[in-house]
C-alpha cells in the first residue's frame, strides 16, 4: 500500500511539473503589452516610422488584445543590444538588422544581405519560398528568439566620401562605418570598417572621425543630412544589395499566445516587410533628385576596377564564412543554389526587360 501510494504521488507531481514548464496560454480577453526596441533613431524615415507602423498593425488587427510601444535606439537599450534585450525577455519585439549580431551568430549575415548578393525581391523569394525562413529559425533558436522579415531597403548606395575614389588604392587606410560582410570585404582592401548606430554617423563623419559612411540610400541620407558632411556620393551600392531588416520576436512571450495573435503578429512581418521597400522605391529619386539639383551633390559611379575587385574580395570573405561551421556551410549552399536559379531566370526576365525598356 505504501509502494502504491508512493507511486500515485510521483506520477501527480510529474503531471504538475510538465505542467508548470509548459507555456501559460494567454486567454482571448487578456489584454498585453508589449516592447519593441529598434536600432534605428525614433521616427527616422522608413527604418523608425516602419517599426511604428509595424507596433501599430499588431495593435489594430489584434484589436488591442496586444499594444506595442516602440522604443528607439537609445531609448530603452543601446542600438546594438537589441538582440539580447529580445532574448532575455526586456523587449518582446525587437527591429533591426541581422548583420548586427554577427558577433553571436557569424552566419546570421546571410539573412540579411550578402555583397554582390540577391536583391530584395530575390532575397524575400528565398526565405518565404526557398526554404531560408527555417535555416533562419534555427540559427536563432538557441537564443529564444524568432526571426521574420520585416523590411527590405532595396538596392542601396556605395556611400558618402570626403576623397575621391579613382582606383582601389584609395580604399586603403579609408576608415568608413560599413557594417556586416562589407565592412571585412573593406578591410581585406586595405581600409578601416567602422560600426556605428545611425544616430552616430553625421557627427563621426562631420568631424573626421570617419572618411566615408554608408548608411542607405537617397532618402534615408537626405533625412540625416549628409550631403552636408561629404563631398562625394557614390553608387551601386554592391555592399547591400537588398538588405532584409528584420522583427525578431521572444519566443517564450510568441508561443504563450493563442493561434489568432501568432497569425496576426506573422502577418504583420510581411506588410511591413512588402511596405518598407516599396516605400524606398517610392521615394528614393525624388530625394536623389534633391540632393543633386538643390544641394549639388556630386554624385559618381565607382570605377570599373574598383567594383571588379571589390567583388574577388566579396567572394573570398563569402565562402569563408560558409566553410566556418555546419550551419553557415548549410545556409550558404541553400542560399547560393537559389541564387544561382534565380538569377538564370531573370537573366531573360527582369534584366532584359530593364534593357529593352
Amino acid at each position: 500500500m505504501k509502494r502504491r501510494d508512493f507511486f500515485k504521488k510521483a506520477a501527480v507531481s510529474g503531471v504538475a511539473a510538465t505542467a508548470v514548464a509548459a507555456p501559460a496560454i494567454v486567454s482571448a480577453k487578456t489584454k498585453l503589452k508589449w516592447k519593441m526596441v529598434t536600432t534605428w533613431p525614433k521616427n527616422f524615415p522608413v527604418l523608425g516610422t516602419g517599426a511604428n507602423q509595424f507596433a501599430k498593425l499588431i495593435t489594430q488587427m489584434s484589436d488591442g488584445r496586444i499594444k506595442v510601444k516602440v522604443y528607439g535606439a537609445g531609448e530603452l537599450v543601446p542600438a546594438f543590444e537589441v538582440f539580447d534585450a529580445v532574448s532575455r525577455g526586456t523587449a518582446q519585439i525587437g527591429h533591426g538588422a541581422a548583420y548586427y549580431w554577427k558577433g553571436k551568430i557569424e552566419e546570421a549575415q546571410f539573412f540579411s544581405t550578402v555583397p554582390f548578393g540577391m536583391n530584395a525581391q530575390e532575397m524575400t523569394a528565398w526565405l518565404y519560398h526557398g526554404g531560408g525562413m527555417a535555416l533562419w529559425e534555427e540559427a536563432y533558436k538557441p537564443f529564444g528568439v524568432i526571426p521574420a522579415a520585416a523590411g527590405n531597403t532595396t538596392v542601396q548606395m556605395a556611400g558618402w566620401f570626403n576623397k575621391e575614389i579613382k582606383s582601389v588604392n584609395d580604399l586603403k587606410g579609408l576608415k568608413m562605418r560599413i557594417p556586416g560582410l562589407g565592412g571585412e570585404v573593406l578591410r581585406r582592401a586595405g581600409g578601416t570598417p567602422v560600426n556605428l548606430p545611425g544616430g552616430e554617423l553625421f557627427t563621426a563623419l562631420k568631424t573626421g572621425a570617419i572618411d566615408a559612411t554608408e548608411w542607405v540610400g537617397p532618402y534615408n541620407d537626405l533625412a540625416f543630412g549628409f550631403h552636408k558632411a561629404a563631398k562625394y556620393y557614390y553608387y551601386p551600392g554592391w555592399h547591400e544589395p537588398g538588405t532584409t531588416l528584420e522583427a525578431i520576436i521572444n519566443r517564450e512571450a510568441f508561443d504563450a499566445l493563442p493561434k489568432d495573435l501568432k497569425s496576426i503578429v506573422k502577418n504583420a512581418c510581411k506588410v511591413v516587410n512588402q511596405d518598407m521597400s516599396t516605400e524606398y522605391t517610392a521615394k528614393n529619386n525624388s530625394a536623389l533628385n534633391t540632393l543633386v539639383n538643390k544641394h549639388k551633390v556630386d554624385v559618381r559611379m565607382l570605377p570599373d576596377d574598383v567594383l571588379e575587385k571589390l567583388k574577388a574580395l566579396s567572394n573570398e570573405v563569402v565562402l569563408e564564412l560558409a566553410g566556418k561551421n555546419k550551419a553557415a556551410k548549410k545556409i550558404y549552399a541553400s542560399y547560393d543554389k537559389f541564387r544561382t536559379q534565380v538569377s538564370a531566370w531573370h537573366e531573360i526576365s527582369e534584366k532584359n526587360y530593364f534593357n529593352v525598356r
